[in-house]
């Protein structure tokens, strides 16, 4: 297997550095809603629009990514979305309004839906077939550590300078980034004549944002204004006449549906739903659960789900390897086994499960969600042309992100069917749950047996990461 060489991994560490504030950013800012509303004098609810508005705008933006690469290129892309975070980072830091505050959130999501994409894209294409597995790995260890950090930092800020430090903090990470970018990140070649699809921008990015709204607002975590059912339709709706509106399009339309015509591309992208689905869902179960059955403070929760993060990144930084060796289709399969077993053991086990127990399971359910992750990854960019990568990205993250919104409430629905159910307890409805979290991990199992067996026929990166011009 060609190694991943020293240039690969500076690049790999200049993007990570830009991608590790927009990441802290989805967690950093969530304990600080008490503070942040008292600061204004409004609710909760209302403060909860700073988290939610910013994970709208960051989905609204990435059906765009394709287009704003083959128009600009990828380095102007990646200066242009850190720069506008650092810009809604200042911005929050200086709201004097809850208003003003949500709008400035909605800035910095705008530049952070951007981040992550491309760190993926631009990596893919440096890193080649071969080596895609490892990177893919590497890469999602920050994204392991950022849910782990970000309550953590989050706390420690809060305690010594108020909510405002939680932005001013990603300052010095975002200059930094730049700086590092303008060094060592190649000039993209563009194409002042690429194609963008109006009607797509006003038909999907609605549909997502829609959807997705809609989806957070039924297990009751933020407010809308039209009810929840409306907008799930009307996204729906929009989303699947921009299906139709693309098919006639082909590769000129905002998202590339005709990709899904690859039969490793569309396993990648089903699985990529119900990775969504199946890492989410026990996110919003888990702590609860300890909550609520075991009686832990959120302290206490933080630390007992430690050992999920420690499995997923111990997952990340070994099957990469595994992947580019023996191709995705056995390591995903490894990892949805891995999965059930993990939430198997938690559902038989029920609330008198000794902590050790508990710990152990989600230990093993951390380890599948991250071979899971590398492998349906690395398969999505398989069988792609490099200069179809960007646009790949964009579908398989709004789909991902549809998964977890969808993860997310009907966990959340079925667990309150369960508890307001006659008669039964509060510990009894968890196990329930549980249970449907296994089905719908076990349903994985069929996209994982599509995705490819073997090593990519392309043996390696075709040019030297030096002089790769991020993406073409």
């Amino acid at each position: 297997m060609p190694p991943l060489d020293r240039d690969l991994l500076r690049l790999m560490a200049v993007l990570l550095l830009g991608a590790q504030a927009a990441l802290l950013d989805t967690t950093i800012v969530a304990i600080a809603l008490d503070d942040v509303a008292r600061t204004f004098d409004t609710t909760v609810a209302v403060a909860q629009w700073a988290t939610s508005g910013y994970l709208l705008a960051m989905t609204s933006v990435i059906p765009l990514l394709g287009w704003l690469v083959d128009r600009w290129g990828g380095r102007r892309v990646w200066l242009g979305a850190i720069s506008i975070f650092l810009l809604g980072s200042v911005l929050c830091a200086l709201a004097w309004s809850i208003e003003s505050l949500i709008a400035f959130r909605v800035v910095q999501g705008l530049g952070g839906g951007l981040v992550l994409p491309l760190v993926q894209t631009i990596l893919a294409r440096a890193a080649g077939p071969a080596r895609i597995g490892r990177v893919m790995g590497l890469v999602g260890i920050p994204g392991q550590l950022a849910p782990i950090l970000g309550p953590v930092l989050g706390g420690l800020l809060l305690g010594l300078g108020g909510w405002r430090w939680l932005f001013l903090v990603n300052v010095p990470i975002c200059v930094a980034a730049l700086l590092l970018a303008h060094r060592y990140l190649r000039v993209a070649t563009d194409d002042s004549h690429a194609h963008l699809d109006r009607i797509g921008v006003l038909l999907l990015t609605p549909a997502a944002v829609s959807i997705l709204a809609g989806l957070s607002a039924v297990p009751g975590e933020i407010d809308t204004v039209v009810p929840p059912g409306v907008l799930i339709a009307a996204g729906l709706l929009l989303l699947g006449v921009f299906v139709l509106h693309a098919r006639g399009l082909g590769h000129r339309a905002l998202v590339d549906v005709g990709l899904l015509r690859l039969r490793s591309f569309a396993a990648a992208t089903t699985a990529m739903f119900l990775f969504g689905l199946c890492l989410y869902g026990p996110m919003l179960l888990l702590p609860l659960f300890y909550q609520r059955v075991h009686g832990f403070s959120e302290t206490e929760v933080g630390l007992l789900l430690v050992p999920q993060g420690v499995g997923t990144m111990i997952a990340l930084a070994v099957i990469g390897r595994w992947v580019d060796r023996t191709g995705p289709r056995g390591v995903a399969v490894l990892g949805v086994v891995l999965a059930c077993a993990g939430v198997a053991l938690i559902a038989s086990t029920g609330p008198a499960a000794a902590i050790t127990t508990l710990s152990a399971a989600i230990f093993l359910l951390g380890a599948g969600i991250g071979s899971l992750g590398v492998a349906v990854s690395a398969a999505s960019y398989r069988d792609l042309e490099p200069a179809a990568f960007a646009r790949g990205t964009s579908l398989t993250n709004v789909v991902q992100r549809l998964g977890a919104s969808f993860g997310t409430v009907v966990v959340a629905l079925i667990l309150e069917s369960q508890t307001t159910a006659a008669g039964t307890e509060s510990g009894a409805a968890f196990a329930v749950t549980f249970w449907w979290i296994l089905g719908f991990a076990a349903v994985t199992f069929v996209p994982a047996a599509f995705l490819p067996g073997r090593q990519a026929r392309r043996p390696g990166p075709v040019e030297d990461p030096r002089s790769v011009p991020c993406v073409p």
